[in-house]
């Protein structure tokens, strides 16, 4: 049955290709009103800021984890722990850039066709991250396990990969709530107690930092959640 391993990591290849076709028939969707396509860019190009940010500085993290791994273990631990540290990374980076162009195209989908077209539009955004988070886990895991078959690394080396998983999980979820929260204060605080903006009012700057953290945590921080349990169980059984 060995022989027919190889097919895994391909496998995983065939669900990325799926996101990204069904990123194309998100983007396809076309929306009318001019003010949703504005606070849509804003919210859009906010959660892509602060992802980059946050990933620079969880490079550093990783760097400095990789040395002592490399160091302290053997360097394929700090390889795999690199490489799903990274496979983490990259799936929060398309989820997120799938479900901030989605909400604004669910939202048109609502108004233009009913509830069940946007539940169409919603489900597809959400499966952008749901395929790259599965595939890129088949890749990474398959991978790494047709390796230690064939002796070109240990077995225990592959739990480096999940320790890199977990890392992303815990910085990512934390960084997203921590910004969303303070910026829902804001929010609350400035825009309706001083202001008098009524709540989630897209004139009030602190509301699209808001959904801004939103997104960031709850699509990029949960699918690197998801990513770290589905990892860490499969390797654990190994």
């Amino acid at each position: 049955m060995t022989e027919y391993y190889w097919i895994l990591p391909l496998l995983g290849l065939v669900g990325l290709l799926s996101a990204g076709l069904i990123y194309i028939s998100i983007r396809r969707i076309k929306v009318s009103k001019r003010q949703m396509v504005e606070v849509s860019d804003a919210i859009h190009n906010g959660a892509m800021i602060f992802l980059r940010r946050e990933y620079a500085i969880l490079t550093l993290f990783i760097a400095l984890v990789f040395g002592l791994l490399a160091w302290a273990v053997s360097l394929s631990t700090a390889v795999a722990f690199a490489l799903g540290s990274a496979s983490s990374m990259v799936a929060g980076f398309f989820g997120l850039k799938a479900a901030t162009r989605a909400n604004v195209r669910t939202a048109q989908a609502a108004n233009d066709l009913g509830i069940a077209q946007a539940l169409n539009v919603a489900f597809s955004g959400g499966a952008v991250m749901g395929l790259s988070v599965a595939s890129l886990g088949l890749i990474g895991i398959s991978t790494a396990f047709l390796l230690a078959l064939h002796d070109s690394i240990s077995f225990s080396d592959i739990s480096g990969f999940a320790m890199g998983a977990s890392s992303i999980a815990l910085f990512a979820r934390v960084g997203g709530g921590i910004y969303t929260k303070t910026a829902d204060v804001g929010a609350d605080l400035v825009g309706k107690v001083e202001a008098g903006i009524p709540e989630d009012d897209p004139r009030n700057p602190a509301t699209i930092a808001d959904n801004v953290g939103d997104c960031v945590g709850d699509t990029a921080g949960m699918g690197a959640d998801i990513f770290e349990s589905y990892v860490g169980s499969v390797i654990a059984t190994i």
